[in-house]
């Protein structure tokens, strides 16, 4: 039986709730049709829209009513995991229901370990939360903070992206994975946390979610890992007039390219990036990258760009 990881992008779920409910539907449905053909399946998704909702909602509220609570943004993408996770469960359960399948779906609330000595915490360079006009503004309602000027459009709050080191749960995460489950993980890249001398904490930040759910493949022994995105292929010389997809490449291809600046940073590399770091920790393992109403196809070796060792 193949084990199958599959990461959704944030974006893939739409702006707000009631978009969301609309769009989970289609990865439930092929979700579930995977299941059914016997695959086992372990589905994380991203949260950038979702978590960016929720933490702008407080801020706001704040400025409004003082007394209104402050909410890390670390507590923020738990509660976007949430919310996320009861949608895409509703859906899943909906299509078992529809399908007359015995599976159960669990969802798990991603704690990532990463290390507090990662360089990233020393450069945090991923903006977060709203835009305020003045850096006095902007540091004073982001105490503790760093702070920027971004492209011109106000001062914001930027936090760190470290690595993934592990899992808070992961053997029970692989336990149910194992009994057959369909199982939610990895929300957004899990919330950072690191160990202290009295325990684990919680800490700001933003952890890439394909490179984290290339993590948890590795430790769930999954066969396959398929980002799923908004291309059909991945491309080398993208959007030029010698533009060419790619249907196969291998590890060693792939950092030829990548040394070539032919992926974007922010968009195509850390997804590259994700599926070289699953490809090589073991043999017979493969990654696709492919189109997300394509994932059938994408395992039928139909679309999509694999890459294999």
């Amino acid at each position: 039986m193949q084990k199958i990881v599959i990461a959704l992008g944030g974006n893939a779920l739409g702006n707000n709730p009631t978009e969301q409910k609309d769009l989970v539907q289609l990865p439930a449905r092929q979700a579930v049709a995977l299941l059914k053909q016997g695959y086992q399946i372990l589905l994380g998704h991203g949260n950038g829209p979702q978590v960016g909702m929720i933490y702008n909602a407080f801020s706001a509220a704040k400025q409004v009513n003082p007394n209104t609570p402050t909410v890390p943004f670390a507590e923020s993408g738990a509660m976007s995991q949430g919310y996320i996770g009861l949608h895409l469960l509703t859906a899943l359960y909906n299509e078992l229901l529809h399908q007359k399948l015995p599976h159960q779906a669990v969802y798990f609330l991603t704690q990532t370990l990463v290390e507090a000595s990662d360089p990233a915490f020393q450069n945090p360079n991923k903006p977060v939360g709203p835009f305020y006009n003045t850096e006095e503004t902007a540091r004073s309602a982001n105490p503790n903070s760093t702070v920027v000027e971004d492209a011109g459009r106000g001062w914001r709050k930027v936090v760190a992206s470290p690595k993934p080191v592990d899992v808070l749960g992961i053997d029970a995460i692989k336990s149910s994975f194992n009994q057959g489950n369909l199982v939610i993980v990895g929300g957004g890249g899990g919330v950072p946390t690191i160990k202290t001398k009295s325990g684990y904490a919680t800490v700001d930040g933003v952890i890439d979610k394909d490179l984290a759910l290339s993590e948890i493949a590795i430790k769930v022994e999954a066969d396959l890992f398929v980002i799923l995105t908004a291309v059909d292929f991945v491309y080398i010389n993208y959007g030029q007039p010698n533009e060419q997809k790619l249907t196969c490449i291998n590890t060693k291809e792939a950092k030829t390219l990548m040394a070539a600046n032919q992926f974007a940073k922010g968009s195509m590399l850390p997804k590259v990036e994700a599926c070289l770091n699953f490809v090589q920790s073991g043999t017979n393992k493969t990654a696709i990258i492919a189109q997300l109403d394509q994932l059938a196809a994408a395992i039928a070796g139909k679309i999509g760009t694999k890459i294999v060792k």
